[in-house]
């Protein structure tokens, strides 16, 4: 039951819960000599600040009294007693316990006013400097400011994450950028949507067919189709997804439409291309993208000088057969190819010996003194690609030293390695091609000059890119470039079954299930539920005890994230299986995922201002770095709630702090989709499949995850739902114009 409306003052003793995601806290406030809980929505609110209430006395069943906040307000300490907690609590850097009894005795009730208004007196007190005074009065302000701000902005029911967006991106004008135009946010911060910004505007009053809503809508129906995979949309089905969006009456949409694009065309934020008498949009950062990869690829191409001649590579090969090593005309024929190409392509499914002809190709690289380098677009395939070659192989990000500084438009990487510092390197090699988005394959060329040679390996048959463009299918369609598909499947032994259905499955073959290998077979289920404990216990038991493994080498691939067999669900029942709760075990709730010691997890976005640190066995720091990327899997080691901080291990023994407001950027990955595994290989993979939308479910998604798989592919669920995605060849289209603009 609740007591009337009221309002109370006191400052915050401590906080003993807060969810990160929505600021909901728990907080233990003194006031007039009285404790009270005190609960509600308190973003950014820390211990020893003071606050303004306004709610009501409520009987909780479990926890007793109390006040149930409507409106919270941070307001200035009002005596020395709040004032020196508010000091002394550690809210301003460089100010404890100490320092902040110095600075009352010295100003007693004045303290705050001489903070506010002549910080330089408070070098007067033993220990503050000058520029520590002024230090002091900023942070003051900053936080006051801050705090308001946060206020002010949950009212819009934004969380805490996005909050801190916006105010470090727009500072004290975020009030104008609310009340006249929401919309900037959506062309200026990526993380924004436009429901998010319409919402908004729809409490500022701003008009449905108002010119910046066409606008922003405009952007983000491109910016949506990038996530898509396009790099830009036909005019016709653009303002088809933006009328549905914005609900504008048809008759008045067009003119408003034309009116957006030519508006975005003049401030350079969009490009316009006729191609066939229709109009291609595109954003700005794509259109450039394309445009630049075509050029350098020319400029490779045209200027490379051969390695050697075919005699030469003739006797070479020659050489090796007499060692002993077999040779092959395909294979042959790709490294004659190569050798004498500024950009090659070689391409082909798993065991086609792909690995071997790179090998080749590298002997023949060093014979002649050639410098190489070796990269892949994620962690786990680079580690791969070094173990196959005998080479260091790195991420294409570390390759080109990720500079940690955000890009000027929000799309596109910025690198150490560019034109002005360019890759020290004769010819570059990137394994697992099928995964450059333009984005990156553009940051790749442009630290490459003319007379460079570069080699992209890859499986054209698996899944695109998750980001935008489809480079390696585009540059094999356009013919413009030496390319060979290696066909014949080397590894047939009785160990490679995984391959010879995989390679099955590409050609449109059902799998014949009805014999059972010990590294391929299908435990036929029709439910759910069931397909959810035999896979808890082929995860927790089956699979540890009989191949003795850990269980970060068995990875559950799923289509979809959603559903019973999705992977957020299968996240959560894998999670109480193989890492229940303990009391030694701290957890973290952020927004709907309870992060705990121990669990697996993954980095869900690339974000390339996170430090990371290599350390040796005894914790010395050997090697640190910035960026950690979409895909990387890692594990919690530590749960620190008294900072506020997170500590993640990820592949290569990288070590990452996270604090709690950066959470949101993990998830779970006992479970995780088809396509978060692209570049990855895991010992043992289990697939939960039943039923899914027919788009999803189709060859290339279950082609991809069954090569994912090294020792052991178990599928659970049914027989007809493999061969129903076998016999689907869909694909979906993605706009792209590169194959157009080499061609």
């Amino acid at each position: 039951m609740e007591d009337k409306n009221e309002t109370i003052n006191g400052y915050i003793e401590r906080i003993t819960f807060r969810n990160e995601e929505n600021g909901y806290t728990v907080a233990v406030l003194q006031t007039g000599g009285d404790e009270i809980t005190c609960v509600g929505i308190m973003p950014g609110i820390a211990p020893g600040e003071s606050i303004e209430a306004e709610g009501s006395y409520t009987d909780h069943p479990v926890y007793g009294r109390q006040f149930k906040a409507l409106n919270v307000t941070p307001v200035a300490p009002r005596d020395e007693i709040s004032l020196l907690r508010y000091l002394g609590s550690g809210a301003v850097r460089g100010v404890g316990e100490k320092l902040a009894e110095r600075i009352i005795k010295k100003f007693g009730e004045k303290s705050l006013r001489i903070i506010e208004e002549e910080p330089e007196r408070l070098a007067e007190v033993k220990g503050i400097s000058l520029r520590m005074a002024r230090d002091i009065a900023d942070q003051m302000a900053d936080r006051r400011d801050e705090r308001t701000a946060f206020m002010y902005l949950q009212r819009y029911g934004l969380s805490k994450n996005l909050i801190k967006k916006l105010y470090d991106r727009y500072g004290l004008e975020v009030y104008r950028v609310i009340s006249e135009n929401p919309y900037r946010m959506v062309e200026e911060i990526p993380q924004v949507g436009f429901a998010t910004a319409d919402e908004i505007a729809s409490k500022a009053g701003i008009s449905i067919d108002s010119e910046y809503r066409v606008r922003s809508g405009f952007i983000y129906v491109l910016r949506r189709a990038g996530q898509r995979g396009h790099c830009y949309l036909p005019e016709k089905e653009l303002a088809e997804e933006l009328i549905e969006l914005l609900g504008i009456e048809e008759d008045i949409f067009p003119a408003l439409f034309e009116n957006a694009m030519a508006g975005l065309a003049i401030d350079r934020l969009i490009v316009i291309r006729l191609h066939e008498e229709e109009k291609d949009i595109f954003l700005k950062a794509y259109d450039r993208a394309e445009r630049f990869c075509a050029l350098r690829l020319k400029e490779l191409k045209e200027n490379y000088e051969a390695v050697s001649d075919d005699a030469v590579i003739e006797a070479f090969l020659k050489s090796r057969e007499e060692a002993g090593i077999k040779r092959d005309p395909l294979q042959e024929q790709a490294v004659k190819k190569c050798l004498h190409s500024g950009v090659f392509i070689l391409s082909g499914g798993p065991g086609t010996g792909k690995t071997t002809t790179i090998n080749t190709i590298i002997s023949m690289l060093e014979e002649k003194g050639k410098s190489f380098v070796l990269a892949a677009p994620t962690g786990r395939a680079a580690k791969r690609m070094s173990e196959a070659a005998g080479y260091e192989a790195q991420t294409i990000h570390r390759l080109l030293e990720i500079s940690g500084e955000p890009a000027e438009d929000n799309e596109e990487y910025r690198f150490g390695r560019n034109e002005e510092n360019p890759l020290e390197a004769d010819t570059v090699i990137i394994d697992e091609a099928s995964m450059l988005d333009i984005f990156l394959f553009s940051s790749l060329l442009n630290a490459m000059l003319p007379g460079m040679q570069l080699i992209l390996v890859g499986d054209a048959d698996q899944l695109p890119s998750v980001g935008p463009g489809r480079v390696l299918e585009d540059l094999l369609e356009s013919g413009a470039f030496d390319s060979i598909k290696l066909e014949r499947i080397f590894r047939q032994d009785d160990e490679s079954h995984i391959v010879t259905y995989a390679h099955a499955v590409n050609e449109g073959k059902h799998i014949d299930f009805t014999v059972k290998y010990p590294d391929f077979f299908l435990l036929e289920k029709d439910t759910p539920a069931v397909v959810q404990q035999y896979i808890v216990s082929l995860c927790v038991d089956v699979i540890p005890r009989k191949l003795d493994l850990k269980d970060s080498d068995i990875q559950v691939l799923t289509p979809m994230r959603k559903g019973d067999l999705g992977a957020v669900n299968m996240n959560m029942v894998l999670q109480k299986a193989m890492n229940p709760p303990a009391e030694d075990k701290e957890e973290l709730i952020s927004g709907s995922i309870i992060f705990r010691e121990g669990d697996k997890v993954m980095q869900i976005r690339n974000d390339y201002e996170l430090e990371w640190e290599i350390r040796e066995e005894n914790r010395i720091s050997i090697r640190t770095g910035k960026g950690v990327f979409n895909g990387d899997v890692g594990r919690i080691l530590r749960i620190n709630k008294a900072l506020r901080l997170m500590e993640v291990v990820f592949d290569e023994n990288r070590h990452v702090w996270y604090s709690f407001d950066k959470t949101d950027e993990l998830d779970l990955s006992y479970a995780v989709t088809i396509h978060k595994s692209q570049g990855s290989e895991y010992p043992v993979v289990i697939l939960p499949l039943l039923s899914g939308p027919s788009m999803l479910m189709t060859r290339n998604l279950l082609y991809t995850a069954l090569t994912r798989g090294k020792q052991c592919v178990i599928i659970v669920g049914s027989s007809r739902t493999v061969h129903e995605m076998t016999d689907n060849d869909y694909e979906g289209k993605r706009y792209t114009s590169l194959t157009e603009r080499l061609s």
